[in-house]
Protein backbone atom coordinates (compact mmCIF):
# COMPACT_ATOMS: atom_id res chain seq x y z
CA UNK A 1 0.00 0.00 0.00
CA UNK A 2 1.21 3.47 -0.86
CA UNK A 3 -0.17 6.75 0.48
CA UNK A 4 0.85 10.07 -1.09
CA UNK A 5 -0.20 13.46 0.20
CA UNK A 6 -1.15 15.71 -2.70
CA UNK A 7 -2.33 18.73 -0.69
CA UNK A 8 -3.35 19.80 2.80
CA UNK A 9 -6.84 18.51 2.08
CA UNK A 10 -6.34 15.36 -0.02
CA UNK A 11 -4.19 12.26 -0.36
CA UNK A 12 -4.17 9.33 -2.75
CA UNK A 13 -3.97 5.61 -1.98
CA UNK A 14 -2.53 3.09 -4.43
CA UNK A 15 -0.94 -0.36 -4.61
CA UNK A 16 -3.51 -1.88 -2.25
CA UNK A 17 -4.66 -5.42 -3.05
CA UNK A 18 -6.85 -7.84 -1.08
CA UNK A 19 -8.01 -11.06 -2.71
CA UNK A 20 -11.19 -12.97 -1.84
CA UNK A 21 -12.57 -10.34 0.54
CA UNK A 22 -15.41 -12.59 1.75
CA UNK A 23 -13.13 -15.22 3.26
CA UNK A 24 -10.60 -12.97 4.96
CA UNK A 25 -10.34 -12.40 8.71
CA UNK A 26 -10.40 -8.76 9.78
CA UNK A 27 -9.40 -6.92 12.93
CA UNK A 28 -11.27 -3.63 13.22
CA UNK A 29 -9.51 -1.24 15.60
CA UNK A 30 -9.72 2.29 16.93
CA UNK A 31 -7.63 4.51 19.17
CA UNK A 32 -8.60 7.33 21.49
CA UNK A 33 -5.87 9.84 22.21
CA UNK A 34 -4.94 13.05 23.96
CA UNK A 35 -5.70 14.98 20.77
CA UNK A 36 -5.98 14.66 17.01
CA UNK A 37 -2.49 15.60 15.81
CA UNK A 38 -0.61 12.27 15.41
CA UNK A 39 2.84 13.86 15.71
CA UNK A 40 2.24 15.33 19.15
CA UNK A 41 -0.42 13.21 20.86
CA UNK A 42 -0.55 9.92 22.75
CA UNK A 43 -2.90 6.92 22.79
CA UNK A 44 -5.27 6.70 25.76
CA UNK A 45 -7.41 3.72 24.69
CA UNK A 46 -7.19 0.81 22.25
CA UNK A 47 -10.30 -1.04 21.12
CA UNK A 48 -10.58 -3.84 18.57
CA UNK A 49 -12.94 -6.55 17.33
CA UNK A 50 -12.69 -9.51 14.96
CA UNK A 51 -14.80 -10.00 11.84
CA UNK A 52 -14.87 -13.52 10.45
CA UNK A 53 -17.36 -15.41 8.26
CA UNK A 54 -19.07 -12.12 7.50
CA UNK A 55 -19.95 -11.43 11.13
CA UNK A 56 -18.62 -9.49 14.10
CA UNK A 57 -17.39 -12.07 16.59
CA UNK A 58 -19.01 -10.50 19.64
CA UNK A 59 -17.14 -12.64 22.18
CA UNK A 60 -13.74 -11.66 20.78
CA UNK A 61 -12.87 -8.11 21.71
CA UNK A 62 -9.83 -6.16 22.85
CA UNK A 63 -10.18 -3.12 25.08
CA UNK A 64 -7.69 -1.33 27.29
CA UNK A 65 -7.00 2.14 28.59
CA UNK A 66 -3.44 3.37 28.17
CA UNK A 67 -1.55 5.71 30.48
CA UNK A 68 -0.38 8.75 28.56
CA UNK A 69 2.83 10.66 29.37
CA UNK A 70 0.94 13.92 28.82
CA UNK A 71 -2.36 14.99 30.40
CA UNK A 72 -5.60 14.76 28.47
CA UNK A 73 -6.87 18.31 27.81
CA UNK A 74 -10.23 19.07 29.40
CA UNK A 75 -12.11 19.45 26.07
CA UNK A 76 -10.79 16.04 24.97
CA UNK A 77 -11.82 14.52 28.30
CA UNK A 78 -15.37 15.72 27.72
CA UNK A 79 -15.36 14.59 24.09
CA UNK A 80 -14.10 11.03 24.68
CA UNK A 81 -15.38 10.44 28.21
CA UNK A 82 -11.86 9.35 29.19
CA UNK A 83 -10.54 11.42 32.08
CA UNK A 84 -7.06 11.77 33.50
CA UNK A 85 -8.18 9.93 36.64
CA UNK A 86 -9.24 6.99 34.44
CA UNK A 87 -5.77 6.50 32.99
CA UNK A 88 -3.74 7.38 36.09
CA UNK A 89 -3.13 3.71 36.89
CA UNK A 90 -3.66 2.27 33.41
CA UNK A 91 -0.86 0.25 31.79
CA UNK A 92 1.69 1.99 29.60
CA UNK A 93 1.58 1.32 25.88
CA UNK A 94 4.57 -1.02 25.90
CA UNK A 95 2.83 -3.14 28.55
CA UNK A 96 -0.24 -3.84 26.37
CA UNK A 97 1.12 -3.54 22.84
CA UNK A 98 2.11 -7.20 22.52
CA UNK A 99 -1.39 -8.19 23.60
CA UNK A 100 -2.84 -6.00 20.84
CA UNK A 101 -0.50 -7.53 18.27
CA UNK A 102 -1.48 -11.02 19.44
CA UNK A 103 -5.17 -10.15 19.20
CA UNK A 104 -4.78 -8.83 15.65
CA UNK A 105 -2.67 -11.84 14.67
CA UNK A 106 -2.53 -12.18 10.90
CA UNK A 107 -5.85 -10.41 10.31
CA UNK A 108 -6.28 -7.65 7.78
CA UNK A 109 -6.74 -4.46 9.78
CA UNK A 110 -9.73 -2.19 9.26
CA UNK A 111 -10.07 1.36 10.53
CA UNK A 112 -11.77 4.67 9.77
CA UNK A 113 -9.51 7.64 8.94
CA UNK A 114 -6.67 5.39 10.03
CA UNK A 115 -4.46 6.45 7.14
CA UNK A 116 -4.67 9.99 8.46
CA UNK A 117 -4.69 9.43 12.20
CA UNK A 118 -4.50 5.97 13.77
CA UNK A 119 -1.58 4.55 11.78
CA UNK A 120 0.59 7.72 11.93
CA UNK A 121 -0.20 8.00 15.66
CA UNK A 122 0.77 4.38 16.29
CA UNK A 123 3.93 4.72 14.20
CA UNK A 124 4.96 7.75 16.26
CA UNK A 125 4.22 5.94 19.54
CA UNK A 126 6.22 2.92 18.38
CA UNK A 127 9.22 5.09 17.53
CA UNK A 128 9.02 6.80 20.92
CA UNK A 129 8.86 3.50 22.81
CA UNK A 130 11.13 1.37 20.63
CA UNK A 131 8.25 -0.93 19.64
CA UNK A 132 7.83 -2.69 16.28
CA UNK A 133 5.21 -1.11 14.06
CA UNK A 134 2.41 -3.48 13.11
CA UNK A 135 2.84 -4.50 9.47
CA UNK A 136 -0.54 -6.09 8.72
CA UNK A 137 -2.32 -4.91 5.60
CA UNK A 138 -4.81 -2.20 6.52
CA UNK A 139 -8.09 -1.09 4.95
CA UNK A 140 -9.59 2.32 5.69
CA UNK A 141 -13.35 2.74 5.27
CA UNK A 142 -12.79 6.27 3.96
CA UNK A 143 -10.59 5.02 1.12
CA UNK A 144 -12.89 2.06 0.43
CA UNK A 145 -15.89 4.36 0.13
CA UNK A 146 -13.94 6.72 -2.14
CA UNK A 147 -13.01 3.70 -4.26
CA UNK A 148 -16.68 2.75 -4.59
CA UNK A 149 -17.94 6.34 -4.98
CA UNK A 150 -15.31 8.54 -6.66
CA UNK A 151 -18.09 10.90 -7.71
CA UNK A 152 -18.77 11.99 -4.11
CA UNK A 153 -16.82 15.11 -3.18
CA UNK A 154 -17.76 15.25 0.51
CA UNK A 155 -15.38 14.50 3.36
CA UNK A 156 -16.28 11.00 4.46
CA UNK A 157 -16.94 11.29 8.19
CA UNK A 158 -18.22 8.37 10.25
CA UNK A 159 -21.63 10.05 10.48
CA UNK A 160 -21.74 10.28 6.69
CA UNK A 161 -21.24 6.50 6.41
CA UNK A 162 -23.79 5.82 9.16
CA UNK A 163 -26.40 7.73 7.18
CA UNK A 164 -25.38 6.35 3.79
CA UNK A 165 -25.46 2.71 4.88
CA UNK A 166 -28.29 3.15 7.39
CA UNK A 167 -26.22 1.70 10.22
CA UNK A 168 -27.51 1.95 13.78
CA UNK A 169 -25.27 3.33 16.52
CA UNK A 170 -27.98 3.85 19.14
CA UNK A 171 -26.64 1.07 21.36
CA UNK A 172 -23.06 2.35 21.25
CA UNK A 173 -21.15 4.98 23.20
CA UNK A 174 -19.46 7.11 20.57
CA UNK A 175 -15.81 8.11 21.01
CA UNK A 176 -15.10 4.96 22.98
CA UNK A 177 -12.46 2.92 21.17
CA UNK A 178 -14.23 -0.44 21.51
CA UNK A 179 -17.68 0.93 20.67
CA UNK A 180 -16.27 2.82 17.69
CA UNK A 181 -14.57 -0.40 16.52
CA UNK A 182 -17.96 -2.13 16.59
CA UNK A 183 -19.48 0.78 14.67
CA UNK A 184 -16.71 0.73 12.06
CA UNK A 185 -17.21 -3.02 11.80
CA UNK A 186 -20.93 -2.59 11.08
CA UNK A 187 -20.15 -0.01 8.41
CA UNK A 188 -17.46 -2.24 6.91
CA UNK A 189 -19.86 -5.18 6.64
CA UNK A 190 -22.42 -3.03 4.82
CA UNK A 191 -19.64 -1.83 2.57
CA UNK A 192 -18.68 -5.44 1.81
CA UNK A 193 -22.30 -6.06 0.82
CA UNK A 194 -21.97 -3.25 -1.71
CA UNK A 195 -18.73 -4.74 -3.08
CA UNK A 196 -20.46 -8.11 -3.55
CA UNK A 197 -23.56 -6.52 -5.07
CA UNK A 198 -21.25 -5.05 -7.70
CA UNK A 199 -19.63 -8.48 -8.11
CA UNK A 200 -16.33 -7.15 -6.73
CA UNK A 201 -14.67 -9.95 -4.76
CA UNK A 202 -11.14 -8.59 -4.62
CA UNK A 203 -9.99 -5.07 -3.77
CA UNK A 204 -7.42 -3.67 -6.18
CA UNK A 205 -6.39 -0.02 -6.02
CA UNK A 206 -4.60 -0.17 -9.38
CA UNK A 207 -5.12 3.54 -9.94
CA UNK A 208 -4.84 6.28 -7.34
CA UNK A 209 -7.88 6.53 -5.07
CA UNK A 210 -8.33 10.13 -4.01
CA UNK A 211 -9.44 10.70 -0.40
CA UNK A 212 -10.39 13.98 1.24
CA UNK A 213 -8.60 14.51 4.54
CA UNK A 214 -10.70 15.30 7.61
CA UNK A 215 -10.50 18.88 8.74
CA UNK A 216 -9.25 19.60 12.24
CA UNK A 217 -11.96 21.31 14.28
CA UNK A 218 -10.73 22.62 17.66
CA UNK A 219 -12.74 21.33 20.61
CA UNK A 220 -14.30 24.08 22.69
Amino acid sequence: MKIDNISDTEYVVSELFVDDIVNQRYCVFDFEATGIIPETEHITQIGAIIIEHGRIQETRTFNTLVKSPKPIPEPVERHTGIYNDDIAYAPLLHEVYDDFLAFAGDCILVTHAGYEFDLPLLAKECRRSGLPMILNKCLDTKALFSYLHPEIEAIIWTDYLIKHYEVSDRDLKRHDALADSILIGRIFLRMMEEFLARDIRSIAFKDHVRVKRFQVVPLA
